[in-house]
């Protein structure tokens, strides 16, 4: 299994690439960096141009369909860290050249609507097909959005004293994906109901609706920054964030949301749902005496939200706490357990 499965190394990342982003030009506010979903350029009038890139998913265990929720809604869920919808796409697509163009339509109509119906406009992009091209990963995208530079939010906004929300539950996306390429083995193991909850939180993996119901009127400037679940799970994007902004942080590890089914199906894959992909969950950041408000907002949606720590001065570090009481460091894990728990299941036969 290669060490390397999963986003680049963020000390590559930070010693290597921050300082090889080629040339360098005034307008650009936010750069790429450990822990930033989004780049800001500075515009006329105010307005900034935001920018995120992301793979697109091709996932035949998955579907169609399913494929290109992913695709579109893994992007969206970086663009709604700053607090707005994404408005304009490009698309690259390098696919498998057996790939058919009747399967082609119908995956492209899927992402079309999921566009539409976040008012999002594609304006461009590649589309071509590759011998040899067996990968997941079909291509690659970028959202972009006009925004107002006072209203723009990124990861590195937060501050010391902030309290951390974290919505829905963790390892979100990859419980579902697991529960939908293994169904013989979840139903087996843990029974239909469990396999079918699984599978209906696969498009809960949106966090759009969140985010702007935290920030509501941007104007009140009560969330401070967000940040999206991904690789590392909800820890380690509570990590990233704190570290983005130069903060330390303090967190309750019994209340970190775990889902029922979602603690069930990492039970049988041997994996810490804490440290798993989770797209879906949100990580918010606000100001203390704002808390309890943008959380009931967030609630009264129907969408589960928990208050699991605030951030510190940075001199205070990493800190999770136990359900003992005890503090334990909170280390950066560089490889996400998904990845090696899927090829195990897929080598060893897994159905």
């Amino acid at each position: 299994m290669s060490d390397q499965l999963g986003k680049i190394d963020e000390t590559l990342l930070e010693e290597f690439i921050t300082s090889h982003c080629g040339a360098s030009r005034k307008e650009v506010l936010v750069k790429p960096g450990f822990g930033i979903d989004v780049s800001l350029v500075e515009l006329a009038g105010k307005q900034v141009m935001a920018l995120t890139s992301d793979p697109l998913s091709l996932v035949p265990t998955l579907g169609l369909q399913e494929s290109a929720w992913l695709s579109v809604q893994l992007m969206a869920n970086d663009m709604a860290t700053t607090g707005f919808s994404p408005q304009y796409g490009q698309f690259v697509l390098n696919l498998p050249a057996n790939f058919s163009k009747e399967d082609f339509k119908i995956y492209w109509t899927h992402i079309h609507d999921y566009c539409e119906k976040i008012g999002m406009a594609i304006t461009g992009g590649h589309t071509g097909f590759v011998e040899g091209q067996h990968s997941t990963i079909a291509g690659g995208g970028t959202f972009v959005s006009i925004l107002p530079k006072d209203q723009a939010l990124t990861s590195n906004m937060a501050r010391c004293g902030d309290v951390i929300l974290v919505t829905k539950t963790a390892a979100l996306s990859s419980t579902a994906i697991l529960a939908m390429s293994f169904p013989k083995t979840v139903r087996e193991k843990l029974g239909k109901e469990v396999y079918l909850e699984a599978c209906e939180s696969f498009y809960q993996t949106s966090s759009l609706e969140e985010a702007l119901t935290a920030v509501g009127n941007p104007g009140e400037k009560a969330v401070t920054a967000m940040h999206d679940v991904t690789e590392g799970g909800i820890l380690g994007a509570i990590y990233e964030l704190a570290a983005a902004s130069g903060c330390g942080v303090s967190l309750e590890k019994n209340q970190l949301p775990v889902g029922r089914v979602q603690q069930a199906i990492c039970n049988i894959f041997d994996l810490d749902p804490l440290k798993c992909i989770g797209a879906g969950s949100m990580i918010i950041s606000c100001d203390k005496s704002n808390a309890r408000r943008i959380q009931e907002r967030i609630l009264d949606k129907g969408i589960a939200c928990a208050q699991v720590g605030e951030l510190t001065e940075k001199v205070q570090g990493m800190v999770l706490r136990q359900e003992n009481g005890t503090a334990k460091k909170l280390t950066y894990q560089k490889t996400d357990p998904y990845w090696a728990a899927f090829s195990n299941a897929f080598k060893q036969g897994w159905k």
